[in-house]
C-alpha cells in the first residue's frame, strides 16, 4: 500500500506497522458469520475462543439474537469507531460494500478470504477494493487469502479449522521459522514437515492476491520479531520486486536469514529479437541473481526448501568453505567428492595442524584426511566417531560437517550417539547427521532433537542443503564486495531503440572498451581514406539501427586485402543490403581493421523490467546459440569475483590454454563486464548490450569487442 495520505486523513498503512494490526488486533469484527455451525465465520470465531483471544469480538452476521453468547449486529456501520481487524467471510460480490462500510467505521484492517477476483481474471473489481483501501488508510490482506497464524501470540485467523495452537517463545530461545506463503497447501507441507523436526513456527501466512499488504511487508515484520530466525518464502510471482528487495536487505541486516523457493526456472526467457543476452537473460535468471545477491537462498525444489530452512535455523551464520565428511565406507569416500563436486564444491584437506592432531589418535591404517573413512574400526572403538567428528569441527579450512553413516541399526545408532552428540553440542559450524536407516532407534531420535541437532535419513539431501548454504556463505561475501559505480562522462548521445554498431562502439570505446581501429564511411573515397589509415586488411559493415542482423543480409565483408578489393566489397555489400532491405537507408558502413584473432566471448546486459540489470559472460560466437555457456552476474560484481565466475563455465577449460593455444586474459574479460555492468547501473535508458562476439586474447594481452549491440529506451 503507499504512504499518501488519505480521505480520512490518516497515512495509508504499509511495511511492519500493518502487519502489526494484523498479528495483534485489540478488537476484530467477523463479517458475514451465519448461523450455521462450520461455516467459516463460525470457524474463525471458533479458533479465537479456543485460544483465548482477551480482544474485543464483533459479529456481523444476518442471523439476530446471538452466537456464542454475542450479539450479532445486522451492519457493519453498527460496529464501534476503530475496529482494528475485521474478518471478512463473504462471497466476492460482497466484499466492494462491505469494505466501503469498513471504511466509514474507521476499521484499521482487513482480511478477504473471498475469491473471485484478480485470480480468475476479475482485476477491475480487485482494483477498485485497493482504490477504496488506499483511500481509506485500511490496511488490506488478500483476497483469495486463506488466513494466518501467529503462534507466538496464539491468534490464528482461518477459516480451514478450528484449533488451539501451540506458542513459540516470543524471547528467540528457540529458533523459529515464519513462513509467506503463496500457496497454502505447500506452506501447510513445510510447516508439518518442520513440526516433525521438532522446528518451532513462529507465523504462517498465506498472502493471496496480495492487492494491499504483502511478502514484503511481513518480511519487514519477521525482520524486527524476536522469535523469528528464518523466513521462509514461497513465491509465485514478487508483485514488488523493488519492495522485495529492500525488504530482504533490512531482513540480512537484522540477522534474519531467508530461504525461498520459486517455480518457473524452466521457462524460457522472453523471445529477444535483436540479441543473445536478451534469450539468455531471461525472467526467472535474472530474479535468481537479483534475489540472491540480496541474501536470499532460492532453493530448487520441496524438500531442499524444508533441509534449508532448518539448517539456517540452527545454525545462522552460512559457512563459505567446503564441507567434511566422516563415514564409514571408502565408496562414499568417493560419492561425496563426485557428488560435491557436481554442486560446485571441493571437499578441502584438513589442514596440517588437524591432520597431525588427529593422527595419533587413530590406528595407523587409518589416515587423518577428508573425508574421513573410519571403516569398520568404529564397530569396536565407537569413541571414534566423537574424535573424528571433533576433529573436523575445530578445523578452521571445513566450513560445515556431514555425518555420512550409510550403514547402522537402532542399536548401533544408541552406541555412536552419545559421542556425535558430545562432538557436535554447542558448535556453531553446520552439521547434519546422516543415518538412512530402514530403522531408527527413538531414544537416539530424540536425543538428537533435544540437543538441536540435525538428523537427515537422505546423504544427497543432507549433501546439497550444505552445499546450498554453503554458496548462499559466499554470495554474502561477495555482496560485501559489490562496487558502487560513479556515473561515466562525455559520453556520445544516443537515440531511442537499437544503435548501430558504429554509435554502440563509440559508446564502448568511451567507457574504456577496446574496440577495432576504424570510422564510418559514407562514400568509397572516404572507406578507402580510413582503410589506408589504420591498415589493411579490413572488415566492411553496413550500418543502421533497424539492421539488427548485418550478416544474415549480407551485410558484412571480412578480410579485405587492399583499395581495389574494398571498391568491389562496396558494391557488393550495398548490392545484399538492396536486396534483403530495399527500403532501408543506411547511415553509412563501418569500416574496420580485421582484429587479431582470439578466443570468442561474449559479454553483455539487459535491463530487467521488473527486477533492473544484470550482467551476461559466456562463451561466444556461434557457441552461444549452440550451448548457452554462460553466467548471469549482479551488474555491481567486483573484477575478482567475475574472474571466478568465468571459471565456472563449462568451456573453462578454453580459458587457461588448451591444445596448445595461450591462456586467455581472464582479467581483461572481468573488466570490460564491470564496466557493462558500470554503464547498466548508472544509465537507465540503456536496456541491453550485446558484445558478441569479443576476441579474448592471450594473457596481458587484452582483448578486442568486434561486434556490438547497445539497445535503449525513450
Amino acid at each position: 500500500m503507499t504512504g499518501s495520505e488519505t480521505g480520512r486523513g490518516a497515512p495509508a498503512l504499509s511495511g511492519a506497522e500493518a502487519v502489526e494490526i494484523f498479528m495483534r488486533p485489540r478488537s476484530i469484527a467477523v463479517v458475514g458469520v451465519s448461523s450455521k455451525p462450520g461455516t467459516a465465520g463460525r470457524t474463525v470465531l471458533a479458533n479465537l475462543g479456543l485460544n483465548s483471544y482477551a480482544g474485543g469480538v464483533h459479529i456481523v452476521g444476518r442471523a439476530e439474537g446471538e452466537i456464542d453468547g454475542r450479539p450479532v449486529k445486522q451492519s457493519i456501520d453498527d460496529l464501534p469507531e476503530g475496529v482494528d481487524l475485521a474478518v471478512f467471510t463473504l462471497p466476492a460480490a460482497g466484499v466492494k460494500e462491505a469494505l466501503q462500510a469498513c471504511a466509514r467505521r474507521g476499521v484499521r484492517a482487513v482480511t478477504v478470504f473471498s475469491s473471485g477476483f484478480a485470480e480468475v481474471g476479475n482485476h477491475a473489481a480487485q482494483n477498485e477494493l485497493v482504490a477504496i483501501a488506499n483511500d481509506a488508510g485500511i490496511a488490506l490482506l488478500g483476497p483469495n487469502c486463506l488466513g494466518y497464524t501467529n503462534l507466538v501470540d496464539g491468534l490464528p485467523i482461518g477459516f480451514a479449522n478450528a484449533r488451539k495452537v501451540a506458542l513459540v517463545p516470543k524471547d528467540g530461545r528457540n529458533p523459529a521459522v515464519a513462513m509467506v506463503s503463496q500457496s497454502g497447501g505447500l506452506m501447510a507441507y513445510a510447516s508439518l514437515t518442520l513440526a516433525a523436526r521438532a522446528l518451532p513456527v513462529s507465523y504462517t501466512v498465506a498472502t493471496g492476491n496480495e492487492a494491499g499488504v504483502g511478502m514484503a511487508d511481513f518480511i519487514d515484520f519477521f525482520a524486527e520479531d524476536a522469535a523469528t530466525r528464518v523466513i521462509a518464502l514461497y513465491l509465485e510471482e514478487v508483485r514488488d520486486p523493488k519492495g522485495f528487495l529492500a525488504a530482504a536487505a533490512r531482513a540480512r541486516s537484522a540477522g534474519k536469514s531467508l530461504v525461498a523457493i520459486h517455480p518457473g526456472r524452466g521457462e524460457k526467457g522472453k523471445a529477444a529479437v535483436q540479441s543473445h543476452t536478451g534469450a539468455l537473460a531471461g525472467d526467472y535468471a535474472a530474479m535468481r541473481v537479483h534475489l540472491e545477491r540480496a541474501g536470499v537462498v532460492l532453493v530448487d525444489t520441496l524438500e531442499e526448501w524444508v533441509d534449508v530452512v532448518e539448517l539456517l535455523a540452527r545454525y545462522p551464520e552460512a559457512p563459505t568453505q567446503g564441507p567434511g565428511v566422516l563415514t564409514f565406507s571408502g565408496g562414499f569416500c568417493a560419492i561425496a567428492h563426485d557428488f560435491f563436486e557436481d554442486l560446485g564444491l571441493e571437499l578441502p584437506p584438513l589442514t596440517d595442524e588437524s591432520a597431525a592432531e588427529l593422527a595419533p589418535q587413530l590406528p595407523p591404517y587409518i589416515p587423518p584426511r577428508n573425508p574421513l573413512d573410519l571403516g569398520t574400526q568404529a564397530i569396536w572403538q565407537p569413541e571414534l566417531t566423537g574424535i573424528g567428528t571433533s576433529a573436523l569441527i575445530k578445523d578452521e579450512g571445513v566450513g560445515s560437517v556431514l555425518i555420512a553413516i550409510n550403514s547402522g541399526t537402532a542399536k548401533s545408532q544408541a552406541v555412536y550417539a552419545p559421542h556425535f552428540i558430545a562432538a557436535l553440542k554447542g558448535q556453531k559450524k553446520p552439521a547434519i547427521l546422516g543415518f538412512p536407516a530402514p530403522e531408527m532407534n527413538e531414544a537416539f531420535e530424540a536425543s538428537v532433537r533435544e540437543n538441536g541437532l540435525i538428523l537427515s535419513r537422505s546423504l544427497e539431501r543432507s549433501m546439497r542443503a550444505l552445499a546450498r548454504v554453503t554458496h548462499h556463505g559466499r554470495n554474502l561475501e561477495r555482496a560485501a564486495r559489490s562496487v558502487s559505480h560513479a556515473s561515466f562522462g562525455d559520453l556520445p548521445e544516443l537515440g531511442v531503440g537499437a544503435q548501430p554498431e558504429w554509435l554502440g562502439k563509440q559508446l564502448l570505446e568511451a567507457i574504456g572498451v577496446p574496440i577495432p581501429r576504424g570510422g564510418l564511411a559514407k562514400n568509397l573515397a572516404a572507406a578507402q581514406e580510413i582503410a589506408g589509415r589504420v591498415g589493411y586488411p579490413v572488415a566492411v559493415k553496413a550500418q543502421a539501427g533497424a539492421l539488427a542482423h548485418k550478416t544474415e543480409a549480407g551485410g558484412v565483408l571480412l578480410g579485405i586485402g587492399d583499395a581495389d578489393a574494398l571498391a568491389a566489397a562496396w558494391g557488393t555489400l550495398h548490392d545484399n543490403i538492396a536486396r534483403a532491405e530495399p527500403d532501408l537507408v543506411l547511415d553509412g558502413v563501418l569500416v574496420e581493421r580485421m582484429a587479431p584473432r582470439g578466443l570468442e566471448l561474449m559479454v553483455g546486459a539487459k535491463r530487467d523490467a521488473r527486477w533492473g540489470p544484470v550482467v551476461l559472460v559466456g562463451l561466444g560466437g556461434v557457441w552461444v546459440e549452440a550451448l548457452g555457456d554462460v553466467r548471469l552476474l549482479p551488474a555491481d560484481m567486483a573484477e575478482a569475483d567475475i574472474v571466478e565466475e568465468l571459471g565456472r563455465l563449462r568451456s573453462a577449460k578454453l580459458l587457461g590454454g588448451f591444445r596448445g593455444s595461450p591462456p586467455r586474459d581472464v582479467a581483461a574479460v572481468a573488466r570490460i563486464a564491470s564496466l557493462v555492468g558500470r554503464l547498466m547501473m548508472t544509465i537507465p535508458r540503456i536496456v541491453e548490450i550485446d558484445l558478441n562476439p569479443v576476441f579474448v586474447h592471450g594473457e596481458g594481452e587484452g582483448l578486442t569487442a568486434v561486434d556490438a549491440l547497445v539497445v535503449t529506451a525513450s
